[in-house]
């Protein structure tokens, strides 16, 4: 072998070994993906086959209609994010985006997986971080707006059923200490560049909504994922025959899912169970019966999605696409 032909050799073997570098980073995370999907699926056999036997003989027809409901999630998670940044994007590859981050939302606490997904996707797409940052916290801010008006209107329309807590003069301390922290860090030499990222949020939010289009994705589509949402859980209720009115079920599930929400467990695991067990049992629900209806919302909106949406995950992490 000649100098030239070694030297070409040695070159390729360089070049070639990032290319299987990366072959093995995403098997290794494809086969994570499946290993995460089977641990979950064995540590909790014992809530699956029960809610399976509590569901069978529920009404099938209204248990599809919660199924369907949980599919149109997708989509409109998927809708909300497109409205949250000025870029188009593959709305096929965004949808699967919103599947997989609401499986690796069950495994990471206080929305991590699905932020990190969403964020490692619109950077793929060649959106920079920090407008990638600022598109997750406009589809969240969004989303918590909409829970707040929505909650406000069937608040108004289902008098007496929640009761508005009192705050102690504690409570306050946090966020008057935010707002204290806040006011000094501006004051500080960094206060320059804070007020330029402030100022880049800014610009970025006003980009979303000059374009009608984008805005109308971003608050229907965060109006549509809510109502979704409360539309499986009443969906459970009228097929195990709860005996409450529709309205106070949504209602319900909101203020719940809002409430659990500031609790940092994988997906609400737990934290939003107990919440939502504990409200509808509150508003004259049976307890078994309101165990059940949490266990099948449960399971249309979590355990049944779970291992497909880790399998798409690992196909999306394969193909590079996050």
């Amino acid at each position: 072998m000649t100098t030239q032909e070694c030297t070409t050799a040695t070159t390729d073997s360089v070049a070639a070994a990032p290319v299987r570098r990366r072959a093995y980073l995403h098997t290794a995370g494809s086969l994570a993906v499946v290993l995460t999907a089977g641990f979950l699926a064995h540590h909790h056999w014992p809530v699956l086959r029960s809610g399976a036997a509590r569901l069978a003989v529920a009404d099938q027809g209204w248990l599809l209609v919660g199924a369907a409901a949980t599919l149109l999630t997708w989509a409109c998670s998927a809708l909300a994010q497109q409205g949250a940044v000025a870029e188009a994007l593959p709305a096929g590859r965004l949808v699967a985006v919103q599947i997989a981050a609401s499986a690796a939302n069950h495994v990471l606490p206080a929305g991590v997986g699905a932020g990190a997904v969403n964020m490692r996707f619109l950077m793929r797409r060649g959106v920079p971080a920090a407008r990638a940052a600022t598109a997750l916290g406009v589809k969240a801010a969004a989303s918590a707006l909409v829970r707040g008006v929505l909650i406000a209107v069937l608040a108004l329309a289902c008098p007496g059923v929640l009761q508005m807590p009192r705050i102690p003069p504690v409570g306050l301390t946090v966020p008057l200490a935010v707002a204290v922290v806040v006011a000094l860090l501006l004051r500080t030499p960094l206060g320059p560049r804070c007020r330029g990222a402030l100022a880049a949020v800014r610009a970025d939010i006003r980009r979303v909504h000059t374009r009608p289009a984008r805005a109308a994705a971003l608050w229907g589509g965060s109006l549509a994922f809510a109502l979704l949402h409360a539309v499986v859980l009443i969906a459970v209720t009228q097929a195990i025959a709860l005996p409450l009115p529709p309205a106070r079920v949504a209602l319900l599930y909101l203020a719940a899912s809002s409430a659990a929400a500031l609790l940092p467990t994988p997906g609400g695991l737990g934290s939003l169970d107990a919440v939502l067990a504990i409200a509808l049992t509150a508003a004259g629900a049976p307890t078994a019966a309101a165990a059940s209806a949490v266990l099948g919302y449960r399971l249309l909106t979590v355990w049944l999605p779970l291992v497909p949406g880790l399998l798409v995950l690992g196909v999306l992490l394969r193909r590079r696409a996050l």
